[in-house]
């Protein structure tokens, strides 16, 4: 079962639903067995870009960040994931951009940042081609295009 805490520290209009962010947590989380909680927070471009600044040390406003729970071993049972931050006009802007529908790269954004949560990542190149895969095939299932081709 997931437990989704979604969080609109946004004014932003046309943001996906609650099922639709529970739809695509969900896929991205089946492989794991255990119960679920996380907490999706929108945001503007001014929070995503003092987070990022704050825990990345990048000052821009960035599309998805991923803060894995840090549970001390005495409490490992708890089935809390973490948090994702997503900048609503970053991924927006970059759905534009890339010639994507923001349906297809709201999925991917929500996606990716799950896969992060559960220790996927794409810091090297062997990594990056088992997540990117993964999130390829998600996406198809869900009748979405290849996120990493070039749509132009």
């Amino acid at each position: 079962m997931l437990e989704l805490d979604l969080q609109l520290a946004s004014d932003a209009a046309n943001l996906p639903s609650e099922a639709q962010f529970r739809t695509w947590c969900e896929l991205a989380l089946r492989q794991r067995s255990a119960d679920s909680e996380l907490t999706i927070r929108l945001v503007d471009e001014d929070e995503g870009r003092e987070l990022n600044r704050t825990y990345r040390q990048r000052d821009y406003a960035t599309n998805v960040l991923s803060f894995p729970a840090d549970v001390p071993d005495e409490l490992l049972d708890i089935p809390l994931l973490g948090d994702l931050v997503i900048c609503v006009p970053v991924v927006d802007r970059e759905a534009l951009e890339q010639g994507k529908t923001t349906q297809a790269h709201w999925a991917h954004m929500v996606i990716h940042g799950c896969l992060h949560l559960l220790g996927y990542d794409h810091i090297d190149d062997e990594d990056a081609e088992e997540m990117e895969a993964l999130e390829r095939d998600l996406l198809a299932e869900l009748g979405h295009p290849d996120p990493y081709t070039d749509h132009d």
